[in-house]
Formats: structure tokens, C-alpha cells, sequence
């Protein structure tokens, strides 16, 4: 572009900024952290934004797969663009850019005013390909914003629309979103065709709004964001809100129209409720409709209105959910009859309510561990004789949820998935139509627990009579195909010591079954962290596994419209992205695309974190995590270590994939090596490494932690290992406490955020998910209330009053436990503040004075500097 543009004169001067005071940090005294220090700190994530080349690759393809289109950015903000045939691999230039340019200088040229345009410097942002194959080109100038439509070779000049189908989805005005964490960078265009000044403002994740820039008429302003983040556009003169979007992967292009968005362009609105289908009141024959009156079920004759009472026993505390599953002959209808339970009350008191002086009680309904929980029943009804057909619910009496409803296609059998309450039972229960009668058709049990939320899958095949099953029956998550009449295994679709993590897709052609999945830890990839996703298709009739991915990374996948290829973008922590064309077939490699340069990146972070793996608790089994280093390390002395922890059976937590930012770095920059690890009792290895934390949150992979560190400490001496602390929140907040309860000669200072710190008084569904049901002495052996009397190292505790997560009580009575023990501790209250509170900018700044005062700064190697 002829001009540097504003937002590139901001960025010259925030990175040379962020340089001076790395500078003046290197040389500063660490005992007293300064605001200058925490300026600097700020400013590295708007440091890094763009450093990295190619970081995203937006393919576009034709409609026929035949072609693919990207773009790829070069050294000295020059960009080219490409077009790949998908069957060879051979690429060339996607149009001429000469040509381009001149078309552009005619365009935006004014009598007097000749403009220049520098074909490697074209201001496109975006590439879209319609479904006739003709490309759209979105170009940014400070002239305008135009898109260019490129047919049979020939460009066209056109202005961009407020109903332009390929700007950014736009939310209506008014709707409540919110931005989603997320440390995947990308950008959005705005364009204001609206008569009027608007503002730009950010969403932050509590709904809170920061304004970033205002655009009077006409003009543009090109925006740094994150994936998931959320961004709304208001008036200048009134605040009144016209428009809100989520920004994706892709450059987003927004054109602010003239009034407030009618409408909810995106269907995100309905995005809870895509997970399941509303069951038509209809019959599946139209004759037959099912209301729900005074609580019971009442059959309407669609043609004579006249109705029939199906059932009596309906009343507000036993009622009809609108759960109704018709059989696709139209002649039975199961529903559901719920008995519904008071819940729990949790009290928070808002002392700083936003529109009054005096504080406000809230209430909110949660339910905690042990509590009565609402009890479905699932009645089966003939609709044509218009009576209940009993069905015995002996194999389904205690629900922790009935759902997964299915009928055959012959209308001859209902089956549903039970979850028995305690997470140690599930099974596909199958209920003949015409006498009710009950059999088990998948019986899954588990000494420990059936880990559900992650873990359960289940297709039905009416063709065959058959569903593919998911299960860790014999040690770790595969894939069994089940006989529905007899209940036997057909055949353990995949095994070994691996395991499948997702079924992405299942694909059925002329009766050939197969399944794309994603899956960990398969010996091919021997070598490789086994927490990397790797992409797979199995048979399932055979078993055969076909790989789709190989490079040494974690791993995902965007296929063609025709589905015959894929680009596979694969990286690591410290591996910036690598993108490749291959094809679906057989995963063969056609060709690589690109593969993102991150020297820019370097010369501000100085190096990326550091995979590292050492041996856990038993000397045998390997312990994954990453090293974090200051962007102004020094190997010639000895730094404090801090932990990071998310201990959460329901996940494992440390970073897989490639950032240009990891929130880690916020601490690491004051002075220390930060460490992330996945001890055993974490997710996503074999069903023995997930069962340390059955009844157990308190081991929270401790042992595991304390060998890697020490391993760790070897392998970079500059890891002073007699000076380490540890934060976390929630879950993590429960961990890192007990960090200083048990492992005091280790864990010299802790910092806990709204930690769950007692499981009896966290939610029921998380906590009973690992703990148990009913509730029993293994809650009060993993309490940091009950043993807060043995804090043994500092700690500091931070909560937000208003917490609406884990109920804020739990730290209150873990400090009064503290403070009856005569314990010294830290206690910080954000009275507004809810869930997460401690990782606000002052949580943060409180924390890092925290373990300054407590651990200490680096030091030389031969003494303190």
C-alpha cells in the first residue's frame, strides 16, 4: 500500500515499546515488580499479533474439489496467490496480479490523483469461491472497500453489500453473546455504510463491553481479534447497538449496514438446542397429535379434532417433559413422565449491585452432590387401541439420565440409553412395542466410572440390525459393533493400546460401513506425544484402519466438497503450522501448501515453549508437559518455577497445538520457568492412567508432577527446583491448595482461584462424574477443608462473591478452617466479581507480587544477582 496505515504505526510503536522495556526489565531489580513491569507484560500478546507467516491458511475450493485457492503471506508484507489442482498437486498463480493492479489504479485513480498499486502488495483480505466456481476478491483501501468477482479469467469491480453473502455471519442487535477464551489469533474488517459515527466494541467473556475504535461514514478500520471472540457495533450518538459477530478463523469482512440486523443471520441463537431434535407433536402419518394438558398426554385426532385422554397420573410435580418418540408406523408413541425434584438453592449476595445501593440476595438452582435428582420414566402407549402397554422398569430405576431414544425402522422396538446414576452402569435397553417387555441389548459396567460425557457413542444400523458401540472394556476407548438381537459383539471394530477419541463421521455406500474417526496413541505414530489427534477411517465390517495424518503433531482436517481430498494443517507448541493437500482414499501425501514462518515471532519471544516427557510415578509411564520460558531467559541462572495445574479428569489440559501467545507467558515474564504437565487421573490415555482419580481429586497426579520436575530440573538446569509454586483455578484452585496441604516440601507457595475446594459442595454432575455416588468418606479424604489445618507453604486465596460455577462458600469456609487452625494465608474478594475472578488483571498483578514475595527473582549461578 502507498501509506502506512494507522493500525501499522500503532504496531511499530507497541513493539518497539514492548523491546525498550524488555530492555529496561532484563537490568531492572526483580524484588519489586513495577507498573512499567506490568506495562511490558501487557503488551507481549499485541507484540506477537502477525509475527507469524502463513499461521492460517483460508482454502478456499470449487465447488467439483477440483481446485483449491489460498493465499500465502511473504517476507516484507508482500502476499501472492495460488491455485492447486487437487489430482496432481501442481500449483500456479491463482490470477495476474499485474492485470489486477492496473484495474485497481482505474478504479480508485481520480483526476489529479493518480494512485499506485504494487502487484506483490494488493490489499486483498479475503477469498471466497462461490458455487459456479467464480472467485471473490475482498480488497481494503483507504479509498474504499471493493470486491472483485473474478469470472472465465475476467475481473470485475464490485462495491461490497450490507447483505454481501460472503461478509462475516452478523448476530441481530440485542442478542446476549459473549466472547469465548481463545488464543487463536485472526482479524476482522470492518466497513460503516451507515449514515452515522458507530463505535467498536469488544465483548469480553462476562458480558462486559471495551471500546476499540470509532468509524465515522464510509470508513474502514481493519481489527486484531480471536477465534470465538465476540465484537458489537453501536452508535456513536445513543449507544444503540445495530449489530453483533463472532469472529472465525477466516478474515472476517463486516459491513455495518444502515439500521439494526432484523435478523440472526448465523442460526447461533438455536446453538443449544442443535445438539438434539425437538420431536414432532405430529404423527410421522399426520393423523395423530400428541398436547400436553394439566400435565398429561392428550391424542387428537388431526382430521376430527376430537381428543382422547392418554393419560391421569400427570401433575406438576410428575409431569410430561415433551420428550414424544412416535414409532414410524404411527401406531405407538413413547414419551417421557419426569418426577421433578425441588432443587437446591445456593445463595449469593451482590453487595455492589450495578442500579442500587443496597446489596440484593440472588438465588440460583444447584444441585450438589448426594442431592435427589429428577427421575424420568420412559410410558409406551398404543395410539390406535389408546392405552398404556406397561413396561417394567427394573433395568432402568435409577436414572441418572434416560435419553438416545431410537425406533427400529419396522416400528417393532424402542430402544434408549440408561445411565445409571453413580456413572458405573450404562446400557442400551431395548422395549418391544407390542407387550412392553424390557432386555438389555449393551450391558457396560466399571469397577471406577464409565467416563460419559467424553466417551459415549452409539449408531444404529436398521439395516442390519446392529449399532457400533463405544467402550474401555478392555483398557482403552474403541469401537464395538453389537448384534441388536442378541447383545454379542459382531466385532471389536478397533483395539490395541490406542485409543479413538471422536467418531467424526459415519459414511455408508452401497453398503460399505465406514467411520472417520480421531484417534490417540496409535503405534504408528510411535514417538509422538500421545495426546496428538491423529485422523483415521476404519471399516467397519473389517476392522481395516486406513491413517490420514503422519507428521509429528496434532492434527485437523478440512475436506473438499467432493470429500476425495483434504488439507491437513498439523502442528505443535513448538512447531508453527504445516498444511497439506492429501487425499481421502488413502491419506497419500499430494503436495504441501505451506508452512507458517515464525522468525518474526522469534526475534520477540526469543524461542517457542518446549515439549518435554519424563517417567511418572512408576519409572515406566511417560509424563507429557511443556516448559515455559521468559522471552528474556538467560541459561546462566537459576529461575523460580511456577506450575500451572488443571487437574480435571474430564480433559487433559496441556497445550498441544502451535500459539504465538500462551496465557502462561503472563507469568513466566516476571522472572519464572512456567510448567504445565499431565499427571496420571487426567483424560485420554489408557482406562488404568484415568482411574488413579476415581474417588481420588486429591492425588490430582501429584507424584507424577514431582518426578517430571525433577527430571525436568536436570534437563535444564536452569530450573531451580528448591523454589516452585503453583496456581489454579477452580478445579485447578482445589489442586493447587492441596499442593501445600500434602506436598509442602515441594510446593513452596500456592495460589487458588475459586477452587472447588471441597466436593461435597461443588455441582453434582462434575463432581459425583469422579467421585461417586452416593456420597462417602472418599469426599472427606479429598477436602482441603478438612485439611486445612496441615498448610505447610503460602498461600493465596481468590474468589468472586458472585461465582455462579463452583458455590464461593467453598473458599469462604476453606479461609474460616485456615483461620481456626491459626494458619497464615492470603484472601482476596472480588465482591462483583464471578467465576475465574483471579485471572482479572488485578488477580494477576496480585498473583505474580505473590510469588515474587514468596519464591523470589532469578538468580546467578553462582549467587543471587
Amino acid at each position: 500500500m502507498k501509506h502506512m496505515t494507522v493500525l501499522g504505526r500503532r504496531m511499530i510503536f507497541v513493539v518497539g515499546l514492548y523491546c525498550l522495556l524488555n530492555s529496561v526489565l532484563s537490568v531492572s531489580a526483580w524484588g519489586q515488580l513495577t507498573d512499567n513491569d506490568f506495562d511490558r507484560v501487557r503488551g507481549l500478546r499485541q507484540a506477537v499479533v502477525g509475527k507469524v507467516l502463513n499461521e492460517e491458511l483460508n482454502v478456499q475450493w470449487t465447488a467439483d474439489g477440483r481446485w483449491l485457492w489460498y493465499r500465502v503471506q511473504e517476507r516484507g508484507d508482500k502476499q501472492s496467490f495460488w491455485k492447486v489442482d487437487t489430482t496432481t498437486g501442481n500449483r500456479s498463480p491463482a490470477f495476474d496480479p499485474e492485470s489486477l493492479a492496473v484495474l485497481l489504479e482505474e478504479h480508485f485513480g481520480e483526476p489529479g490523483n493518480p494512485i499506485t498499486f504494487d502487484p506483490q502488495r494488493l490489499p486483498i483480505e479475503r477469498i471466497v469461491i462461490d458455487e459456479h466456481n467464480h472467485t471473490h476478491l475482498f480488497l481494503v483501501h483507504d479509498r474504499g472497500v471493493v470486491r472483485i468477482v473474478v469470472r472465465d479469467g475476467k475481473a470485475e469491480i464490485q462495491g461490497a453489500q450490507a447483505d454481501d453473502p460472503f461478509q462475516t455471519p452478523i448476530r441481530k442487535a440485542g442478542s446476549d453473546i459473549r466472547s469465548r477464551n481463545s488464543s487463536t489469533s485472526t482479524h476482522l474488517l470492518f466497513t460503516n455504510q451507515n449514515p452515522h459515527a458507530v463505535r467498536l466494541e469488544w465483548v469480553d467473556t462476562a458480558g462486559q463491553y471495551h471500546t476499540y475504535a470509532t468509524l465515522p461514514p464510509g470508513e474502514s478500520h481493519r481489527q486484531h481479534t480471536f477465534v470465538g471472540h465476540v465484537w458489537r457495533v453501536v452508535t456513536e450518538a445513543d449507544g444503540q447497538e445495530l449489530l453483533r459477530i463472532r469472529a472465525r478463523r477466516t478474515f472476517g469482512v463486516v459491513v455495518i449496514p444502515g439500521e439494526a440486523v432484523a435478523e440472526d443471520q448465523t442460526g447461533q441463537g438455536q446453538a443449544r438446542r442443535e445438539s438434539w431434535s425437538p420431536p414432532d407433536r405430529v404423527s410421522p402419518d399426520g393423523k395423530w397429535r400428541i398436547d400436553i394438558k394439566d400435565n398429561n398426554l392428550v391424542l387428537i385426532d388431526q382430521e376430527t379434532e376430537e381428543t382422547f385422554a392418554l393419560t391421569e397420573s400427570g401433575t406438576p410435580e410428575n409431569t410430561f417433559d415433551h420428550q414424544l418418540f412416535w414409532s414410524p408406523d404411527s401406531r405407538r408413541l413413547l414419551a417421557v413422565q419426569t418426577q421433578i425434584v425441588k432443587p437446591r438453592k445456593v445463595h449469593l449476595i451482590q453487595s455492589t449491585p450495578p442500579d442500587q445501593l443496597q446489596p440484593k440476595l440472588i438465588d440460583i438452582d444447584y444441585a450438589k452432590p448426594g442431592d435427589p435428582i429428577d427421575k424420568p420414566r420412559p410410558r409406551l402407549f398404543d395410539v390406535v387401541e389408546r392405552k398404556e402397554i406397561e413396561v417394567d422398569d427394573v433395568l432402568f430405576n435409577e436414572p441418572w439420565s434416560i435419553n438416545h431414544f431410537h425406533w427400529s425402522t419396522d416400528g417393532s422396538t424402542c430402544y434408549l440409553l440408561y445411565n445409571q446414576r453413580g456413572h458405573q452402569v450404562m446400557r442400551v435397553i431395548a422395549i418391544d412395542a407390542s407387550t412392553g417387555a424390557v432386555r438389555t441389548v449393551v450391558d457396560e459396567h466399571s469397577d471406577t466410572f464409565i467416563d460419559y460425557s467424553n466417551k459415549t457413542y452409539l449408531k444404529h444400523f436398521d439395516e442390519t440390525d446392529e449399532l457400533l458401540w463405544m467402550s474401555e472394556r478392555d483398557g482403552w476407548n474403541h469401537l464395538y459393533l453389537i448384534d441388536r438381537k442378541t447383545g454379542s459383539i459382531v466385532r471389536q471394530v478397533t483395539s490395541g493400546q490406542w485409543l479413538v477419541k471422536r467418531v467424526n463421521e459415519i459414511d455408508i455406500t452401497d453398503g460399505h460401513r465406514t467411520a472417520t474417526l480421531t484417534i490417540l496413541g496409535h503405534p504408528a505414530h510411535n514417538g509422538q506425544d500421545p495426546y496428538f489427534e491423529h485422523h483415521a477411517r476404519v471399516d467397519i465390517d473389517t476392522g481395516q484402519l486406513t491413517l490420514l495424518t503422519e507428521g509429528n503433531g496434532t492434527h485437523s482436517l478440512t475436506y473438499s466438497p467432493d470429500g476425495k481430498h483434504y488439507v491437513d494443517k498439523w502442528s505443535r507448541v513448538d512447531q508453527p503450522p504445516v498444511y497439506e493437500l492429501r487425499r481421502s482414499e488413502d491419506g497419500s501425501l499430494v503436495c504441501e501448501l505451506s508452512r507458517a514462518d515464525e522468525s518474526a515471532l522469534l526475534d520477540v519471544v526469543g524461542r517457542l515453549p518446549e515439549p518435554y516427557v519424563a517417567k511418572g510415578r512408576d519409572g515406566q509411564t511417560n509424563i507429557w508437559g511443556v516448559i515455559h520460558r521468559p522471552t528474556n531467559f538467560d541459561p546462566n541462572k537459576h529461575y523460580p518455577v511456577l506450575e500451572q495445574i488443571y487437574a480435571g479428569p474430564h480433559g487433559q489440559h496441556v497445550p498441544k497445538s502451535f500459539s504465538a501467545y500462551h496465557g502462561a507467558q503472563r507469568f513466566a515474564e516476571f522472572g519464572f520457568i512456567v510448567v504445565q504437565i499431565d499427571g496420571m487421573g487426567t483424560n485420554w490415555r489408557s482406562k488404568v492412567f484415568h482411574n488413579v482419580a476415581w474417588k481420588n481429586l486429591k492425588d490430582a497426579g501429584f507424584p507424577d508432577r514431582i518426578a517430571w520436575m525433577k527430571a525436568a530440573a536436570e534437563h535444564e538446569p536452569a530450573m531451580d527446583i528448591s523454589r516452585i509454586g503453583i496456581y489454579g483455578g477452580s478445579a485447578g484452585g482445589q489442586n493447587a491448595m492441596r499442593a501445600v496441604l500434602d506436598y509442602a516440601d515441594f510446593y513452596k507457595a500456592a495460589m487458588a482461584d475459586c477452587g472447588c475446594h471441597d466436593n461435597r459442595m461443588d455441582k453434582i454432575w462434575w463432581n459425583e462424574a469422579w467421585m461417586g455416588y452416593p456420597v462417602d468418606e472418599s469426599y472427606i479424604k479429598s477436602s482441603n477443608l478438612e485439611d486445612a489445618h496441615k498448610l505447610g507453604g503460602a498461600l493465596l486465596l481468590t474468589v468472586g462473591a458472585m461465582d455462579n460455577n463452583v458455590d464461593p462458600s467453598s473458599t469462604f469456609q476453606v479461609a474460616d478452617a485456615l483461620i481456626k487452625a491459626n494458619k497464615d494465608f492470603d484472601l482476596i474478594v472480588f465482591p462483583s466479581g464471578g467465576h475465574g475472578s483471579g485471572g482479572s488483571d488485578y488477580g494477576w498483578r496480585r498473583t505474580a507480587k505473590f510469588f515474587v514475595e514468596h519464591l523470589g527473582v532469578p538468580e546467578a549461578a553462582g549467587g543471587t544477582d
